[in-house]
């Protein structure tokens, strides 16, 4: 199998240029390729195990979004939204030279793919949601308005640890050497010896203000079936058993309408499931051999 691969492609937004980092495993040449995109604060080194997985049949990119991981950060805050971050991938898929990809999401990276899942003439052949669909609940949205954009330092990658360990408890039993590496990626060292996240803090800014127009005290959801409806190829939804983002009458509903998904539950996690066990990866795996 080839070494894992870290290579960047330049972006353009209303603002100017960007660079997009991302990290490729498998063959360069293979047409089957799948991208995966994280999460709201975390990096595309989430799906090392995964993408290791299934590296031997795939080539497995995964992205860090803009102003997260070893991506540069956008000039201006207020575009730090799935519109931008759709327009990233196309420019993304078209460096890559297919046709076609696979995608996987886990919950920001999820919306970003039904955003391009519902073009016309998309390039997504299959899609995978990990814990995440068109409803997005308010406890859960006042979970995320808690720790987003803080901007927390910490004086040891132990301690910043710990801190990750807490705000991201939902993602279930993980070994010690899985949380070091969700925290060690996701973290860097500042010229003062501090350790602090990498993502730039105005990712939170479109977010809070979104919050604070239309959802804090009143305790809305946010929904976007229409998007969801749009979507024509085969998709999976993976459900954290506890998640209190994606819930199972919304998973129910996305099993009659749209492109109708499949779905898993994963036991003992909330969300999301981070796909960094055997099991977990058993039916991505499935999925993505067997869908027609």
């Amino acid at each position: 199998m080839q070494p894992m691969r870290q290579r960047s492609v330049q972006c353009i937004s209303p603002s100017g240029l960007h660079r997009m980092a991302y990290t490729e495993w498998g063959a360069a040449d293979n047409p089957r390729v799948l991208v995966c995109v994280h999460g709201l604060t975390r990096c595309g080194r989430d799906f090392d195990f995964l993408a290791e997985s299934l590296a031997a049949e795939f080539r497995v990119v995964c992205p860090d979004v803009v102003g997260r991981g070893r991506s540069e950060w956008l000039k201006n805050k207020a575009l730090y939204g799935v519109p931008q971050y759709v327009a990233d991938m196309v420019t993304l898929i078209a460096r890559l030279d297919v046709e076609q990809v696979d995608w996987l999401g886990t919950s920001m990276g999820g919306l970003i793919g039904m955003g391009l899942a519902s073009q016309e003439n998309s390039p997504i052949a299959r899609l995978i949601l990990n814990d995440v669909g068109p409803v997005l609940t308010a406890k859960s949205l006042v979970r995320i308005a808690e720790y987003v954009g803080r901007d927390p330092r910490f004086d040891s990658m132990d301690q910043a640890e710990q801190f990750v360990r807490a705000v991201s408890a939902p993602f279930g039993q993980l070994s010690d050497a899985q949380w070091r590496h969700l925290t060690e990626h996701v973290m860097r060292v500042a010229a003062d010896g501090k350790i602090e996240y990498r993502y730039d803090p105005g990712i939170a800014e479109p977010f809070h203000q979104a919050w604070v127009a239309g959802q804090r005290g009143n305790g809305q959801e946010v929904e976007i079936w229409p998007i969801y409806e749009a979507i024509r190829c085969p998709t999976l939804v993976l459900r954290g058993a506890l998640s209190d983002l994606l819930l199972p009458e919304t998973v129910a509903r996305m099993a009659r309408c749209g492109p109708r998904a499949r779905s898993v539950e994963i036991p003992a996690v909330g969300h999301a499931p981070m796909l960094m066990s055997a099991d977990q990866v058993e039916p991505v795996h499935r999925f993505l051999l067997g869908a027609a």
